[in-house]
């Protein structure tokens, strides 16, 4: 099975659809039968934290997208570095199903997996 790794960096809600087409890649790659995983980093850590909200004028819920992943079994990991460096939730922590993580894992994750896409 080809395995596809995605690394977000971008803030969820800023002003573009970035992330909300990366999602949409995620869960499309899934549907083909594609091995996907998620790595968090920079202020895309905040996709992965309940302070995150959708706001008012953006009509898609990224945190939302994101869990609905997770629940389909799709692994996501975050920089516990970021965690406390980046995003508008600073320190806050990460919902279930993201994992803290590190650049190590990360290098990992890139030497095994077949493609890597950035957002």
């Amino acid at each position: 099975m080809q395995k596809v790794l995605i690394i977000f960096n971008r803030e969820p809600y800023d002003g573009t659809d970035v992330t909300w087409n990366g999602l949409r890649l995620a869960e499309t790659l899934l549907k083909r039968g594609v091995q996907v995983g998620i790595f968090l980093m920079n202020d895309a850590v905040d996709l992965a934290r309940d302070a995150c909200k959708k706001p008012e004028n953006y009509d898609q819920d990224l945190t939302e997208m994101l869990k609905e992943l997770i629940a389909k079994d799709v692994p996501v990991e975050v920089c516990g570095t970021c965690q406390a460096r980046c995003g508008i939730y600073k320190n806050q922590p990460y919902f279930e199903g993201a994992n803290k993580s590190t650049m190590t894992f990360l290098a990992d994750w890139v030497i095994d997996s077949d493609k890597v896409l950035t957002f």
